[in-house]
């Protein structure tokens, strides 16, 4: 009997312990055990026709489980075209320690990579051309502490010189606007020029800062009465999207029936573009989601490939028809977006 007591009392003891183990377990899980992690991330967005990205990215991680307010945070800023400002605004991100940068466009996007070098703060850039910009090392290593979505801006220009010559077989000179000394422009005209050549096809070059310098390109080249141009082709940069530029492009198609491609513009003065190649860029705000769930799984991001964001073709069907062109049944079919 005595030992059956004594067992009795080992056996109490035992579970008495056991359950004074749990209770203390439970109280200091209540009471300041782990947390979970709120991330915090900086955005920096650089022009403001980009504010999808913010859009986008933010509902890509809401799909992967990071509840805004929760266990992630934002600090969105947005401004225009200023280095300074970037420089300003990536300083800070830096000295507030966020965990992670989100970063557009390009230009941007080197500032980021410069200003938290010999920082532990990862850079992920979209809507980001790369080639010839420092930004990564390669695709597949972009190295340091960088990573993200390509804009595939020389892609694109190719793509949107064959919708153009699709139209218009025949075309000999084409005008190519751009804002003087942008750098995502050479880029593109290093992949426009060989393949324009094989096609006996002119490229006329026509830098200018303001829409005004752009007018006076155009007049000069209207000054013999004849500029001989069949197109204007706009590639990826700034001032072919601002309005006053728009209308200047689209009087000179007018008034020398020169067809104007490559964006997508509002009807100005009853003018638009004929078609518009870009990426979607809600989609280049979602597309960095997972490589910043990856960042935040504690891989490094100079290891993560970058990957590439995909062309968006829009095709003005009515401006054709009312030109006389002729739209091939596989150009149609290639488009994510006809208006008619």
């Amino acid at each position: 009997m005595k030992l059956n007591k004594q067992g009795y009392a080992m056996k109490g003891s035992s579970l008495g312990l056991l359950l004074l183990a749990l209770i203390i377990g439970l109280f200091v899980s209540s009471c300041g055990g782990e947390e979970t992690k709120t991330y915090r991330v900086g955005v920096l967005v650089g022009l403001p026709f980009l504010a999808d990205v913010e859009t986008g990215f933010k509902e890509g991680m809401a799909e992967l489980g990071y509840v805004e307010g929760e266990n992630i945070t934002y600090d969105v800023q947005t401004t225009g075209f200023d280095i300074a400002a970037y420089q300003s605004i990536l300083q800070q991100f830096v000295e507030d320690e966020v965990d992670l940068i989100l970063v557009c466009p390009t230009e941007a996007s080197i500032e980021a990579k410069t200003i938290t070098a010999g920082t532990d703060i990862p850079v992920l850039f979209t809507f980001a051309l790369i080639e010839g910009m420092g930004i990564v090392d390669s695709v597949q290593e972009p190295g340091g502490n960088v990573t993200g979505v390509r804009y595939p801006g020389p892609d694109l220009a190719v793509l949107r010189y064959e919708m153009l010559r699709d139209l218009a077989p025949n075309l000999e000179r084409i005008v190519i606007p751009y804002q003087a000394g942008y750098p995502i422009v050479q880029p593109q005209l290093d992949a426009l020029y060989p393949v324009a050549e094989a096609d006996g096809v002119t490229i006329i070059e026509a830098p200018a800062n303001t829409a005004e310098e752009l007018d006076a390109f155009f007049q000069e080249l209207a000054a013999s009465g004849d500029p001989n141009v069949d197109a204007v082709l706009a590639v990826s940069e700034p001032l072919t999207t601002l309005p006053d530029a728009i209308a200047v492009v689209n009087a000179f198609g007018e008034e020398y029936q020169a067809l104007v491609g490559g964006i997508v513009s509002p009807e100005i003065d009853g003018y638009r573009s004929l078609f518009g190649i870009n990426v979607n860029i809600k989609q280049a705000g979602s597309s960095a989601a997972p490589l910043a769930d990856k960042i935040f799984q504690g891989i490094d991001p100079g290891t993560i490939p970058v990957v590439s964001s995909d062309p968006y073709i829009e095709i003005d069907y009515g401006i054709i028809q009312q030109l006389g062109l002729e739209a091939p049944d596989t150009l149609l079919a290639r488009a994510d977006q006809v208006y008619r």
